[in-house]
């Protein structure tokens, strides 16, 4: 039997970065205000499209596999905010890397990533597919309204991903569940120009329709009840769990949702206070991050989960591998920025800010 191991990873933050006091120049809110409720200090923004992001993450991930483009069989790239509708950035990505194969987009929003885990595996377990890159990448500053508070705050930039090989050892993705809610998609809604009166000012507005108490119950709720599912799937329990790489949307949904499964919170990797919510590439950067502090050991078992618009919801279960260092450091480079995040975002601050 074929299962599907991570041999590589790789992210892309944009340099510039947006503080909370930074925020605190243009709009009514504060350090004091943001963290406690969010978890939130700070933000990158970038001065770059999703798709450069995404190939910087991608040639990093692949370098530390050890692997070229021409190599894969299959791009995934999850996003909500790509560069082109039409063609898909997965293929700009493709050729980016100098891969030949097939190269989509999917949006599942915040799940974006973890439903391109799923479906890799399954391309690899079904013995399609030898070599897999799936990628979570976002550019979701350049959606914002600066205006509104309830999402300025929340949203960063980056990009982060892992290559998934076949392998006959028991490991790597042990099992998925994925899910969507149609009930709950005004909570959390946005049309950035795709109303059908394309003349009606209203359908230029960029705004992110935002319920944040229904989003905090329906996510714990959603994440909760796949991560069982997936832990009884691969007949695994809580105890069984080294380590959880949660969507990066609140410091409080974490905490309340490894609280109700009865985890105990030093097993909750957490990096929200540095990036923000970067939807689809929240996990991938957070199993960058992981491996870089040492919190992912060879062989460790790992629940990741996730929520988000439509109202997508994704859990998997991954049993580590032996390797958790590059075979080879990347070069990949986003090109030089000479802004702040503050400057990247000033123009638009002031458009929304002044209306």
């Amino acid at each position: 039997m074929q299962y599907a191991t991570i041999t590589g990873w790789g992210k892309c933050l944009p340099p510039a970065v947006l503080t909370n006091h930074d925020l605190a120049t243009f709009i009514e809110t504060s350090d004091e205000w943001i963290k406690p409720r969010t978890g939130i200090s700070q933000r990158h923004i970038s001065h770059v499209d999703t798709s450069a992001l995404a190939s910087v993450a991608a040639q990093r991930a692949l370098d530390a596999a050890g692997l070229t483009g021409a190599d894969l069989d299959m791009i995934i790239l999850a996003t909500a905010s790509p560069d082109t509708l039409i063609p898909n950035i997965a293929s700009t990505v493709q050729a980016n890397v100098g891969a030949h194969c097939a190269a989509f987009d999917i949006n599942a929003a915040c799940s974006g990533f973890l439903y391109g885990l799923g479906l890799a595996s399954s391309q690899i377990r079904s013995g399609q597919c030898q070599k897999v890159l799936v990628i979570g990448a976002e550019r979701l500053s350049f959606y914002l309204d600066w205006s509104r508070r309830e999402t300025a705050v929340l949203f960063g930039d980056g990009a982060g991903a892992v290559i998934l090989e076949a392998t006959d050892k028991a490991e790597g993705v042990l099992g998925y569940e994925l899910n969507n809610d149609p009930a709950g998609r005004e909570i959390l809604k946005a049309g950035f120009g795709t109303a059908m009166d394309r003349f009606d000012a209203a359908s230029l507005d960029f705004y992110i329709q935002f319920d944040g108490q229904e989003i905090f119950k329906r996510a714990i709720t959603g994440m909760g009840k796949l991560s069982k599912q997936v832990l009884a799937k691969c007949q695994l329990d809580k105890d069984d769990v080294d380590l959880v790489i949660p969507h990066q949307a609140n410091e409080r949904i974490i905490d309340t949702l490894v609280s109700r499964m009865k985890i105990d919170k030093d097993k909750a990797f957490v990096n929200i206070a540095n990036y923000g919510n970067t939807s689809a590439a929240t996990i991938p950067i957070a199993i960058c991050d992981a491996l870089e502090q040492g919190r992912i050991q060879p062989g460790q078992t790992i629940l990741s989960c996730a929520f988000g618009a439509g109202l997508t919801s994704a859990a998997a279960v991954i049993k580590w591998g032996s390797r958790v260092t590059p075979l080879k450091t990347s070069q990949a480079q986003l090109p030089p920025c000479d802004k702040t995040g503050l400057e990247l975002v000033k123009r638009a601050a002031d458009y929304f800010c002044k209306r």
